[in-house]
């Protein structure tokens, strides 16, 4: 009476074992007898246990950091680098048969193409061509794992991390390429403000009655501050004579 409801159990156990549900993001590569059968999913799977074996394999984007390399750029510069890995299974038969672990292979070729293409690059370029370097990363990791059924959407450099020496060396030049700026921002001020005074000196020298215009607007901004200055305006006719005056001293001079 035991055994028999031992054996029931146990038929009870394969008989249960052998269905497997897949959700939607799920395949099964169905094995019989070592062999490769087909690929199953989703939805329910039978598989008959000890003749047949199901391995899952999940269809959705795997996002995979890559851990921080060190690497020596073309100028021979020290950084660490890391950066971020998006892919997903294309074709799950591939990702079973033709390679031992897709996850870990995918990891590994990342890190080494990292610090292969990283390191053909120059220092400006990592920093400054970012875009470029993420697009070739991409292409040249996709092109490796598409063997293993396996296709790279998209690789991004996230972290590049100088030396001090080199980051002091870097705000230097930002901090003088700045000051250069200010200067020549200065120097064009100053040169406008040239300009701008000598179109107002020859206007007012062709319209005299502007230059009294000009000095009431001044007795005006004068009056609205508060100071105890005191000055007494003074018709602009009253100076004709001490310039005529003078005018004429000159014309005598040069005709000596």
């Amino acid at each position: 009476m035991d055994a028999t409801i031992i054996i029931l159990i146990l038929i009870g156990f394969l008989f249960f074992s052998a269905f497997n549900v897949l959700r939607e993001y799920e395949r099964g590569v169905i094995f019989m007898l070592g062999r490769y059968w087909k690929v199953k999913g989703p939805g329910l799977i039978i598989v008959i246990p000890g003749i047949q074996k199901i391995v899952k394999v999940s269809l959705r984007t795997v996002v995979m950091d890559v851990p921080p390399q060190d690497i020596i750029t073309l100028d021979n510069v020290t950084v660490k680098v890391n950066a971020v890995i998006y892919f997903r299974v294309m074709d799950s038969k591939k990702a079973i048969i033709e390679v031992e672990d897709y996850l870990y292979a995918t990891s590994q070729l990342a890190q080494t193409t990292l610090r292969s293409i990283l390191g053909q690059s120059q220092l400006d370029d990592l920093l400054s061509k970012r875009d470029e370097i993420n697009s070739q990363l991409q292409r040249v990791i996709d092109e490796q794992t598409e063997p293993w059924g396996v296709k790279v959407a998209n690789v991004e450099v996230k972290n590049v991390d100088l030396p001090q020496e080199m980051q002091r060396a870097i705000a230097k030049q930002a901090e003088a390429e700045r000051e250069r700026r200010a200067k020549v921002i200065n120097a064009m001020g100053e040169f406008e403000a040239a300009e701008k005074l000598g179109q107002a000196a020859d206007t007012i020298g062709q319209h005299p009655p502007a230059l009294q215009l000009r000095f009431l607007q001044t007795i005006l901004d004068i009056s609205t501050d508060r100071n105890t200055t005191t000055f007494f305006p003074l018709p602009m006719e009253l100076f004709e004579g001490f310039y005529k005056q003078k005018q004429s001293k000159n014309e005598n001079i040069d005709s000596k």
